[in-house]
């Protein structure tokens, strides 16, 4: 503990007397410092222990003397001593009195006990308790790093929360809790997401301190890792400020935990560098060879069924066409957190990267997450456990960007210029059918970039119509320039050979139902699609012709793609 005037005064080689403020010797002393100025104030800080002769004071003068005090109680000086047999040979009364009426401390100093060995005294018991301090922060130091090493981040959160006397719980990159100490701080710790969140925001390393939840206790909050942005959060709960040998402490856990969630980035290259390998094994039908090279690396994920992801950067300002297909629900305030996370960042494939790690950490799953390419040629191929945490988590953060993309999530303004996310992603499947899995979100993937969308799932093209597809604008290129003879030779008014042709392909090449549904004979419509023939030169007896035919009258009726 920091020096007080009640040690100062029991300290044996001092001989100090309490002439008032009896009640107050409990106070902590910051130091003793000698000031015979008539208004010492201007050069105080607080928590000091004013030693005094009243060389220059009118001592005996009750109204100075209440001005002086009231003055010194004011600053925040924590006690007064006064020097007997210099200029006075006992304490004045005026003096006394005026100190009793501010309850502020009074120390009788006798002749024989010079103002240095008060100032070395306070001194010294300071240097002492920083001392205690410092050994106490490096004890907590060893301990935690003992906890850390045998017990993981979770052990090394209980130590902390000991040595603080309170709680504390570590976050996510995206603000969720991971692991809180004691148990019972986990609903403290998820009142604050909101706190975290607006700290991510700051460079890194930033901190801040905030009012427990309807003034429960005082909280600190950490980020924690290297780069420009945090890799996760430390929160810590305390009823007070913290002390030296706590702020040790906290400092230390800060340390540690980064160490356990910012690999070193030479340990980040050798297992992306890895995982690549995985990738290409399994794409190359080899998924004995990578497993063996994984080992454990990726637990039990290329024994199941999984995912294939695969996502790129696409300019907005890209023309959009805009399906009905099917959205993953998002609740508004999740999309908005979640958009303003990906801005902040500025790096959508980064932002993507950090919210299914994070989510596959939190639900214990192994993940699969390869970077391809730089630039504008950078994609990110991911494997997940088919079902899992991993994959949810890559679909809402989709879906959150599809509802600011259309302005479901209030102030989120699409800026013209600016990349987004698109991302495609395969239907479940088995080590073995890995490069199948892979080709079906590359698939999704151009379906998902064609249509304006920043997510498809395979299983969707599946389960939809092809029709959509034909929107494509190479695909109306080729249809116009089928179709265009047919819709010349209609124009000169010499007959309607694209509706019979489109009536006659409908009914599947029955003259009299054809027929009947453009109110003409059958012999008509007979030399109609002969006159379609010779116009395209190509025969109606043969099915690609017929299916080339249909395609590109679906894709030029705007009644069709509408």
């Amino acid at each position: 503990m920091p020096p007080t005037l009640s040690s100062l005064v029991h300290h044996s080689a001092l001989k100090l007397t309490v002439r008032a403020g009896e009640d107050r010797l409990d106070v902590p002393v910051r130091w003793a410092h000698a000031s015979e100025l008539t208004d010492p104030v201007p050069y105080m800080e607080g928590g000091e222990l004013l030693l005094i002769t009243a060389l220059k004071l009118d001592a005996e003068n009750p109204e100075a003397m209440r001005r002086y005090v009231r003055r010194l109680a004011g600053a925040g000086v924590v006690g007064l001593g006064f020097a007997v047999g210099v200029n006075y040979e006992d304490i004045p009364e005026a003096l006394v009195d005026a100190a009793a009426e501010e309850d502020l401390p009074l120390l009788e100093v006798p002749r024989r006990t010079p103002f240095l060995a008060i100032s070395k005294a306070v001194s010294a018991a300071i240097a002492a308790d920083q001392y205690r301090a410092v050994t106490a922060g490096f004890a907590a130091q060893r301990e935690l790093t003992k906890q850390a090493l045998t017990d993981g981040p979770e052990g090394l959160l209980a130590g902390l929360a000991s040595q603080v006397d309170g709680w504390a719980a570590l976050y996510d990159a995206s603000g969720a809790v991971v692991a809180t100490a004691p148990e019972w701080a986990g609903r403290r710790a998820a009142r604050l997401t909101a706190d975290v969140e607006r700290l991510r925001e700051r460079p890194a390393p930033a901190s801040s301190v905030v009012g427990g939840p309807e003034n429960e206790d005082r909280v600190e909050l950490h980020t924690l890792g290297t780069g420009r942005r945090p890799k996760a959060a430390l929160a810590v709960g305390t009823a007070a400020a913290l002390g030296t040998a706590e702020r040790y402490a906290v400092h230390s856990a800060i340390a540690l935990l980064t160490l356990t969630t910012e690999r070193s980035r030479s340990l980040q290259a050798a297992e992306q560098r890895v995982g690549a390998a995985v990738l290409r094994m399994l794409l190359a039908g080899q998924p004995d060879h990578a497993r063996a090279v994984a080992g454990g690396l990726y637990g039990g994920l290329l024994d199941a069924p999984f995912r294939v992801i695969v996502a790129e950067s696409a300019s907005v300002s890209a023309a959009r066409v805009v399906d009905s297909g099917t959205r993953v629900p998002v609740n508004k305030a999740t999309a908005a957190v979640l958009v303003a996370a990906s801005e902040a960042n500025g790096d959508p494939l980064g932002a993507l990267t950090e919210i299914v790690e994070s989510a596959a950490a939190r639900a214990g799953e192994a993940v699969l997450v390869v970077p391809e390419g730089e630039g504008e040629t950078a994609r990110l191929v991911v494997l997940a456990a088919d079902g899992g945490a991993a994959v949810s988590a890559c679909a809402e953060y989709a879906a959150a960007l599809e509802a600011a993309r259309v302005g479901d999530v209030p102030e989120q303004p699409v800026g013209a210029d600016e990349d987004e996310l698109v991302v495609g992603l395969s239907a479940p499947a088995g080590p073995i059918a890995a490069a199948s899995a892979y080709k079906q979100a590359q698939q999704a993937l151009s379906v998902a970039r064609r249509r304006g969308r920043v997510f498809v799932e395979h299983e969707q093209l599946a389960a939809g119509s092809v029709l959509p597809l034909l929107a494509d604008d190479a695909v109306k290129a080729f249809a116009d320039g089928l179709l265009r003879a047919l819709h010349e030779h209609d124009a000169t008014g010499r007959g309607d050979l694209v509706a019979s042709l489109r009536a006659w392909l409908s009914r599947h090449g029955q003259w009299d139902a054809a027929a009947a549904d453009l109110g003409v004979h059958r012999h008509t419509l007979r030399y109609r699609m002969r006159r379609v023939e010779e116009i395209l030169g190509r025969s109606l007896d043969d099915a690609d012709v017929r299916m080339e035919l249909w395609l590109a009258l679906k894709a030029t009726s705007p009644e069709e793609m509408g």
